[in-house]
C-alpha cells in the first residue's frame, strides 16, 4: 500500500498548502487592522503546522496497534478534560461558550482530542466484541454509554456541532462493525427529538436555522453570514477575482479565514478553485478508504473507517454550510481554516492512517 500512502500524503500535503495560502489572503486585511500585524494568523497557523507535523511524525514511528493498551485510559484522560473545560477557572470562556484550556500562546480545545480518543476506544471495543456485537448489552450499549457521555459534556460547553460529528461517526463505526439496523435506527429516532430540544430552546440555535431556511429574508440581521458567504461565491464567477482580491474579506464576511474559509477560495479562486478543494478531499476520502479495505487487523480497519468518517463528514459539513445546503455548525474545513487544536489532531489522525498502512504492508512481508 506504499503507493496509497504516498497518494494520501500528496493529497494532505495540497490541502494544508491550500491553506497557508488562503489564510494569509483572508486575515491580512483584519489581522492589520485588529493587530497591526498582517500576517498575525499566518504565522500562528505556521507554527500549528509545526507543532502538529512533530506529532504526526511521532505516530507514524510506533506501531498503532499498541494504542489498543491504551485505549481506555486515554478516553479516562479525555473525559476528565471535558469535565475540568467545564469548570470557571479552569476552562477559558469565550462569546458564550467554555470550550478552551489557555496554555501560554495556545488554547487547546479537549474536545478535538476527545473526538480521537473516542475513535481508539470504539476501535478497540469493537475489534474485541466482533461476535456480540448484535447483542444489545454486550456489544451495543457499553459504546452507547461511552457516546452519550462525551457529546453531553461536549454539548454542555456548548458545542452541538462537535457533538453531532462525533456521534455521527461513531454509528457509522457500529453500522459496519455488523451493529443491527434496528437499533441503529432507534437511536436515531430517539435522538431527533434531543436534537429539536437542543436546538428550539437555544435562541442562537435558532436563529441559524432561520437564517438557513432564508438568509436574505433578514440579510442584515440572522442571515448575514449566510448571504455574506453567498454573495462571495456568487461573486468568483468561474475563475474568481483573483488571488487576494476579495471583497468579503474586508470586514464583510465573518470569520472569513476559519469556518468560512472555502466562501474566500470561491470568491477569489472561482468555481475552479472551490472544485479543487473538493475533489481534494473526494480523492482524500477514496484513498482512505482503500487504505481501510485493504486492512486485515480489526482494530487498525475500525480505526481507519473512524477517521475517514471523521474527517470526511467534517469537510462534507462544511462545505454544506458555505453553500447553503446546511445548517451553520461552526465546524472548521480540515486542513484548510485556521485553528489549532483541530489542525493539530486532524494531522495527528492522517498519520495513524498512514500508520496502519505502513504496518499492514510489513505485516505482509512477514507473512510471506
Amino acid at each position: 500500500m506504499k503507493n496509497l500512502r504516498t497518494s494520501l500524503a500528496i493529497i494532505v500535503l495540497c490541502l494544508i498548502s491550500f491553506g497557508i495560502v488562503m489564510i494569509y489572503s483572508a486575515s491580512g486585511v483584519y489581522a492589520l487592522k485588529e493587530l497591526k500585524d498582517s500576517q498575525y494568523f499566518l504565522n500562528r497557523h505556521l507554527m500549528f503546522l509545526l507543532i502538529g507535523l512533530v506529532f504526526t511524525v511521532l505516530i507514524m514511528s510506533i506501531d498503532y496497534r499498541d494504542l489498543r493498551r491504551y485505549a481506555k485510559p486515554l478516553l479516562a484522560v479525555a473525559i476528565v478534560m471535558l469535565v475540568l473545560v467545564l469548570i470557571p477557572g479552569i476552562g477559558k470562556s469565550s462569546s458564550g461558550a467554555r470550550r478552551w484550556f489557555k496554555l501560554g500562546f495556545f488554547s487547546f480545545q479537549p474536545s478535538e482530542f476527545a473526538k480521537l480518543a473516542v475513535l481508539i476506544y470504539m476501535a478497540d471495543f469493537l475489534a474485541r466484541k466482533q461476535g456480540q456485537i448484535e447483542d444489545f448489552w454486550k456489544g451495543f450499549l457499553p459504546p452507547l454509554l461511552v457516546l452519550g457521555t462525551t457529546c453531553l459534556l461536549i454539548v454542555k460547553q456548548p458545542d452541538l456541532g462537535n457533538s453531532v460529528l462525533t456521534a455521527s461517526v461513531i454509528l457509522v463505526m457500529l453500522f459496519i462493525a455488523g451493529t443491527r439496523r434496528s437499533y441503529l435506527m432507534a437511536i436515531v429516532l430517539m435522538a431527533i427529538p434531543v436534537l429539536y430540544f437542543l436546538i428550539a430552546k437555544v435562541a442562537y440555535r435558532m436563529k441559524r436555522i432561520v437564517a438557513f431556511l432564508d438568509p436574505w429574508k433578514d440579510s442584515q440581521g440572522v442571515g448575514f453570514q449566510l448571504s455574506q458567504s453567498q454573495i462571495a461565491l456568487g461573486s468568483g464567477g468561474i475563475l474568481g477575482v483573483g488571488l487576494g482580491h476579495s471583497t468579503q474579506k474586508l470586514f464583510y464576511l465573518p470569520a472569513a479565514h476559519t469556518d468560512f474559509i472555502l466562501s474566500i477560495i470561491g470568491e477569489e479562486l472561482g468555481l475552479v478553485g472551490t472544485l479543487a478543494v473538493v475533489f481534494l478531499f473526494i480523492a482524500f476520502i477514496w484513498q482512505g478508504a482503500r487504505i481501510a479495505k485493504r486492512t486485515v487487523d480489526p482494530f487498525g480497519y475500525f480505526l481507519a473507517v473512524g477517521i475517514i468518517a471523521m474527517l470526511g463528514l467534517q469537510s462534507v459539513v462544511n462545505i454544506g454550510v458555505s453553500i447553503g445546503a446546511l445548517p451553520t455548525k461552526g465546524l472548521p474545513l480540515p486542513f484548510i481554516s485556521y485553528g489549532g487544536s483541530a489542525l493539530i489532531f486532524n494531522m495527528m489522525a492522517v498519520g495513524l492512517l498512514l500508520n496502519i498502512s505502513r504496518i499492514e504492508d510489513l505485516s505482509k512481508e512477514k507473512s510471506e
